[in-house]
């Protein structure tokens, strides 16, 4: 199996395996760190018996094996992963394997990080061996230019090929004892075709009486310190996704009675008490039951300000408390809090390939076979072609060999996938697959839902006109004593307002609803009335002259303007229509005999919305379309108010779908943002489904492609921004590297390409620069 055959970040299952209900496992695999190692990988798995399905994720070092206990263990699932040449450093992140000492010897890997690359066995032998060949080179030199030197070092080898010998040895144990496994598991990787390089060499030095030690030493050398590099890249890249899980504290303060203790995080049960201290992140998904802080939610919802957090409030795992005491009641385990299961969401989106992804292997499927086909063909033909030398023609032909392997360019578009999700991530956007990520660079029309997307979804009053001599205080306490008892919304935000005014309560007796009109209720003994303008004309009321007065205070500038403009007010063709052009519900208030003011509610709209549109147009989204099943003067209002291009209005929710099905018709790319859950069947449709707000909603991560953890619409257009760039950098490295290895390939048996020069540039080279080039995705943030 070439390296181009396997998925880096895949799912094997045996053709005949069920549904996986066995025993699951996860490995720690640090080592496996790209297509062809869990090419390897699975081969080694796929012997197992009774194993039901795996999965390797060489972005993020892991693997995931599900078996029937009946069958298989343990201990047999890490001994196929090990029998491959990986080490396995933890199983479900817990238990460390009884890995045997050659695994550690020989792998060289130090899990610690970037840095502990460099101090690792393989790094120290790795340098020894760099310090034999330039000794080497030193005596090469000095015996060329002084015969008589060489006359006492003797032939036919000579210390500087002792030297080289002795590099090869330091140097290419790790290549070979891979080389060996690649063999073993049928894998045509680099690690194979360096090891026959550097045999090759070696075999023609001895057999042919061509002194090639110096080729087979910079070969050993050259290639292991391509695969530190390699290796100090990619943790780099995987430290991106160790942040987000670091976040979560190991430790909580729990309140026993009257004390406190400090426990594992994994000990903390649903329903204990934690407490949290100025300054310490919160360690569960909790309710805050005692204090008051403000939190900084930044590491789950990108929200750049704290937000104040009270009793009744929820708060996140992860977040950190700013400044008060919390005691916090804990509604979620360790390992289903929203920050776990934001790291499992980003570590399954590893395994959706992007379209690129599917290119480059299908590609890289051809192109190992095709360059070993030319080293060969460059060996036997190019004395009779070109007159090279024979020996320069297997040197050639060498070098090709390192130029075989494709793992620069199957590594550039992964590499660049994670970067982009989990610098997603760290912005409040969970974008749940490349293939999502990819789709959102593309979007060329955006549907939106209107309640709760583009506005905030909580009514509050928005307008009060008193009329007839009375007051704004009047006015909302004989709306508050009828709407108290009513269980609809818009009375919610009357009663709500009068109480943030302290408005005086009323003795409200004999409350009945008027079913689609209002309500009704005597109030200290008098019969009031509230709802809508056709309640009141009902009670015969002229609507059309009203007496309006500013005594007591008119909330707004509208009410305000209407009020100094009429002395006698139309509210049928003038003061309802203007609420309402605004977005704005209204309600009259009054008696049987008098109209006693008129109050307007409104959903708010969200102060991002507006510039949030008006980015996506400046980036390129030819149209922005409003879906929502409000009456159609009102989502014009808000639709105008935001920037939004076209309204449909008064849609059930099968209508939004066909909907989203002509918009896709159109437009091909469709994203459709809602809240994730009412919306759900639109989103489904939508090429990409956005869900708002996110956070701590189980059913809205699961239902979207992608979920903007805070309600923030501003994080949409650094979400298309860091799609179109994150698209652009896997163009970048996939071209760079493709021409690179071209380019090489094709200049080899003309003699311009040594081969130091093709592992440095054609494998390391281009491998550390697709990493670092992949890593600038991390520095994209919202605005």
């Amino acid at each position: 199996m070439t390296p181009s055959e396997d998925r880096g970040d895949a799912e094997r299952a045996p053709a005949d395996a069920d549904a996986p209900t066995g025993v699951t496992l996860e490995l720690a695999v640090p080592s496996m760190d790209c297509a062809s190692c869990a090419g390897k990988v699975e081969n080694g798995l796929s012997g197992v018996p009774g194993l039901q399905s795996y999965e390797t994720h060489p972005t993020t070092g892991r693997v995931v094996a599900t078996f029937d206990p009946a069958d298989a263990d343990e201990d047999e699932v890490v001994a196929a992963v090990e029998g491959a040449g990986y080490e396995v450093v933890g199983v479900d992140g817990g238990r460390d394997s009884e890995s045997s000492g050659d695994h550690d010897e020989a792998e060289g890997h130090d899990h610690g990080g970037e840095a502990g690359v460099w101090r690792s066995t393989r790094a120290k032998k790795t340098a020894a061996s760099g310090v034999l060949l330039a000794i080497g080179l030193v005596f090469e030199f000095v015996v060329a230019s002084n015969p008589q030197v060489a006359a006492v070092l003797g032939e036919p080898i000579h210390l500087a090929d002792a030297l080289f010998l002795v590099a090869v040895g330091l140097g290419g144990q790790e290549i070979v004892r891979n080389g060996y496994y690649s063999a073993r598991n049928y894998s045509l990787d680099i690690d194979f075709l360096m090891t026959l390089a550097i045999t090759g060499a070696l075999a023609a030095s001895v057999g042919f009486g061509e002194s090639l030690y110096f080729e087979a030493a910079t070969l050993a050398v050259l290639f292991s310190v391509a695969e530190l590099l390699e290796r100090a890249s990619m943790d780099r890249a995987r430290s991106s996704l160790q942040e987000l899980m670091d976040l979560s504290p190991d430790e909580a303060t729990v309140k026993r009675g009257d004390t406190t203790e400090t426990v594992p995080v994994e000990a903390v049960e649903v329903g204990d008490v934690v407490v949290v201290r100025p300054g310490e992140k919160i360690p569960m998904d909790g309710v805050v039951v005692e204090g008051g802080s403000a939190v900084n939610q930044a590491p789950i919802t990108g929200e750049s300000v704290p937000v104040d957090k009270t009793e009744g409030d929820e708060v996140y795992a992860g977040t950190i408390n700013e400044e008060g005491y919390l005691e916090i009641e804990v509604t979620a385990a360790a390992d289903e809090n929203t920050l776990s299961r934001v790291v499992d969401l980003i570590e399954d989106a590893q395994s959706e390939q992007t379209e690129r992804e599917q290119f480059v292997e299908r590609f890289a499927a051809y192109y190992t076979p095709a360059v070993v086909a030319f080293a060969v063909l460059v060996v036997l033909g190019s004395p009779f072609v070109l007159g090279t030398s024979w020996t320069d023609a297997f040197v050639n032909g060498l070098t090709l060999l390192v130029l075989a392997c494709p793992c620069a360019f199957v590594i550039s578009t992964p590499v660049s996938v994670v970067s982009g999700l989990t610098s997603a991530a760290k912005n409040g956007v969970l974008v749940k697959g490349g293939p999502h990520l990819e789709a959102v660079a593309d979007v060329d029309a955006v549907a939106f839902d209107k309640t709760g997307t583009l506005t905030k979804g909580e009514l509050t009053v928005t307008d009060v006109v008193p009329l007839n001599g009375n007051t704004e205080a009047d006015v909302l306490r004989c709306a508050r004593g009828l709407e108290r008892r009513s269980e609809h919304p818009i009375g919610d935000a009357i009663v709500e307002r009068a109480d943030a005014e302290s408005v005086q309560r009323n003795d409200v007796s004999d409350f009945q609803s008027i079913t689609g009109k209002g309500v009704r209720a005597d109030l200290d003994g008098t019969r009031h009335y509230a709802g809508k303008p056709g309640l009141f004309e009902e009670l015969g009321f002229d609507l059309s002259h009203v007496h309006a007065t500013t005594d007591g205070g008119v909330v707004t500038k509208t009410s305000q303007a209407l009020c100094e403009r009429h002395n006698c007010l139309d509210l049928l063709s003038d003061t309802v229509p203007e609420l309402q052009s605004e977005g704005k519900t209204v309600v009259l208030v009054g008696t049987a005999d008098e109209l006693e003011g008129v109050i307007a509610v409104a959903d708010e709209v969200r102060p991002e919305a507006e510039r949030a549109v008006s980015q996506l147009h400046a980036q390129g989204v030819e149209h922005t379309v409003m879906l929502t099943g409000d009456n159609e003067r009102t989502a014009r209002a808000i639709a105008d108010q935001v920037g939004i291009d076209d309204v449909r209005a008064e849609l059930l929710p099968e209508q939004k779908v066909a909907a989203v099905e002509a918009l896709v018709d159109e437009y091909e790319t469709v994203a459709m943002v809602g809240d994730g859950i009412n919306d759900a069947p639109a989103m489904a449709t939508a090429t990409v489904g956005v869900a708002m707000g996110a956070a701590g909603t189980d059913t809205a991560l699961e239902t979207a492609d992608i979920a903007l953890m805070g309600d923030d619409l501003s994080r949409l257009p650094y979400l298309h921004t860091l799609a179109i760039r994150a698209n652009t950098v896997i163009r970048q490295n996939v071209g760079a590297s493709l021409a690179v290895k071209a380019g090489l390939a094709l200049a080899v048996p003309f003699g311009y390409v040594p081969i130091w020069l093709a592992v440095l540039a054609g494998d390391a080279g281009m491998t550390v620069g697709v990493t670092a080039n992949a890593m600038r995705l991390s520095r994209i943030t919202a605005e």
